[in-house]
Parts: structure tokens; sequence; C-alpha cells
């Protein structure tokens, strides 16, 4: 059996949201259609709906405009290379983890776009200590909020703010990875534009936590997003229809950032539980985000091997991806805190979890 037969046959699923089935999905979006008279489709972008989505995205994130884009990909390297274009200046600090390093197949660096220089410590987030000890006339500075490959931990907030004004003393650009900012805003107290003040430009997904189909947004000033929008056209991003990706986004977006703060208090509750379990070692111990996670005594393909045994004999879908670890024979998994775990009943989940550990002792 598949990995996706074996998920599909569960009946408790640990990570994220509940996925839809496509026809599901699609009447879904149909019926909020209807309901809220979409009648069009925006054409290259260019409609009401979209450009009012937009705008409250835009509104949400305390900027003065927003524009869609197909991909966080696409979206943060061009807003990196403008604010390096502006500055006359082709260098961007990012911390070891970024998204930009991790995953984008060095695109930042084969398409010419600007010069990247990582920072900090692989294992924490950022300290104004980090940025001060580069000497170098930086153009951008790229920070992420909150940090996915280290468990979703965020700067601190009194340094998050030390270094708002650094950056700024620095007359270098300063751009968020808010692919789960609105995640952040729970385990930070603040709300999503207490976070971006002091940002030039935020990129947040429409699909990561608020459960989309796909597409991002790229917010900043009027002229910094029009001259965005245009380099997203000639990279290739100009889709003709954009409206399925809004109306998927829109049709939940209040509902999913509502949920947040639910999301984060089962993750703090999760935590207390793991506790029970030193074998799952949490990372970190105190959730900064709906998100967190655990490093596993076994290897990668180990893992996976517990993973499908749970799950084919006792219908139970533990995580998704394991990661390679750092230590021989070590891995380590991420778990999601969306609507799976927060209506899961608390006996089920301690139950899972007590076979994951026992697989694993």
């Amino acid at each position: 059996m598949t990995d996706a037969e074996l998920q599909q046959q569960s009946t408790l699923v640990f990570p994220g949201h509940r996925a839809r089935p496509p026809a599901e999905m699609f009447r879904a979006m149909a019926a909020w259609c209807e309901a809220n008279d979409v009648n069009a489709h925006d054409i290259y972008g260019a409609g009401a709906l979209i450009g009012a989505f937009e705008q409250k995205i835009a509104a949400t994130l305390g900027f003065e405009a927003a524009v869609f884009c197909i991909s966080g990909t696409m979206a943060q390297v061009t807003a990196l290379r403008l604010a390096c274009a502006d500055r006359q200046r082709a260098l961007v600090a990012l911390h070891p983890t970024s998204h930009i390093f991790v995953h984008e197949k060095s695109n930042y660096q084969l398409l010419n776009h600007f010069s990247a220089l990582p920072v900090g410590e692989r294992y924490r987030p950022w300290t104004v200590a980090d940025l001060a000890a580069v000497p170098d006339r930086l153009g951008a500075v790229g920070i992420e909020i909150p940090m996915r490959e280290i468990g979703g931990q965020s700067t601190p907030w009194d340094e998050l703010e030390a270094l708002k004004a650094h950056v700024r003393g620095r007359g270098a650009h300063l751009h968020m990875d808010g692919a789960r900012l609105w995640e952040a805003a729970a385990g930070y107290g603040k709300t999503v534009s207490e976070i971006t003040a002091g940002f030039d430009s935020v990129y947040v997904s429409l699909y990561k936590g608020i459960g989309g189909l796909g597409g991002a947004m790229l917010a900043g000033s009027r002229d910094f997003v029009d001259r965005a929008a245009e380099w997203f056209r000639r990279e290739g991003g100009n889709v003709i229809h954009r409206s399925p990706y809004v109306v998927a986004a829109a049709m939940q977006f209040d509902q999913r950032l509502a949920a947040m703060p639910a999301y984060y208090t089962r993750t703090l509750w999760l935590a207390e539980v793991l506790k029970d379990f030193p074998v799952l070692r949490v990372n970190p111990a105190q959730p900064q985000a709906n998100l967190l996670h655990l490093h596993l005594p076994v290897s990668r393909a180990h893992a996976l091997a517990i993973r499908n045994a749970i799950a084919a004999e006792h219908k139970i879908w533990l995580f998704t991806r394991a990661s390679h670890a750092a230590l021989p024979d070590t891995s380590y998994i991420e778990l999601y805190v969306g609507d799976n775990l927060l209506d899961m009943p608390d006996a089920l989940v301690k139950r899972a979890l007590s076979l994951f550990a026992e697989a694993l002792g």
C-alpha cells in the first residue's frame, strides 16, 4: 500500500487540516461564489474579486498594497532583487535555514537575482549581534517568522524590535518570509500588523495555514508592489485566471485566522503531553507557533517504517515526512497542529503517541 493510500484509509490523522477531496473542495468554492455574487473570473489579475482580496490582505498586514503571486518562491526572490536594485547593493543577509537556501535550488544565484550571505547559527533564531557582526553594506535582510526548519521558533519580541531598528539604521530593505506568519501571531500574542510593522515587504502563503489551493501574496508600498507585479509577468507568473486560488483562500481566510489561537493552545497542550514520552524529544520545548519538531532515536527509514506499520494496523497517520537529523541513526518529524489535532479526543491523541513511543523504544 502506498503512503497516500495508508493516509487515506486512516481514521485518525495528526498533521494539519483534513484534506478535502477535489469534488468537495470545488463544491465549497462554487457555493461560496454563489453566496458572494462572484460572477466572473479575473483576467490576468484584474477583477473585483482579486482586487478586493489583495486589499484585504494588505490591510490585515498593515501595508498600502498587496499582489497575488503564483508561488512564494517567485515572490520572495523578486522582492529581494528589487530591494537590492533600489539600493545598488547586491547582498542579502539570510538565516542558514532560509527557504531560499534550503528549498529553492539556488534560484537566486543561477538567475542572477542577488548575492546571499548566510548569517547566524543554524539552530537558533537571529539576534541583533548576528547582523551587527556583518560589516558588508547590505541591500536587504530577509527574516522568516516563524522559522520552520528549527521547529517553528521565532525571534523573541524585544530582539525582533531591535532587529527592525538595526536594519533600518543600516539603510537596508527588511523583508519577511511570512509563509506561516498567521501561525506566529498567536505565539507572540500580537496582531499580524504589529509583527509586520517596520518591515518593507512581507510574503504570506495562501495555502499553508489557510488551506487554499496554492498561491501567495506580496505586500509592501504601492510602487514596490506594482513593480513586483510587472516582474511576476516577466518571470512567467501571469496566470490568466487567478480566481480559483483566490476563492479557495478567501472562502476560509477569516475562519482560519480566527482559529489560530485555538491551534496554538492545542499545541501547548500537546507539548505538555509529550513530556510523558521522553523518547519523543520536542523542539522547541515551549512551542512558539502551532507547529513543532519531534526528534527521534531512529533513522529516517526506520521512522517511516514505524509510521506505516501503525497506519496499517491501527489506522493512525502520525506524520507525513521524516528528515535526517545531525546524529547517525536519528531523525526528526514535523507536527503542524490544525483542525485534525484540534478536534481529536485527548485520549486518542495519547493512545497514538503511546503506540509511537513504544515502537520507537
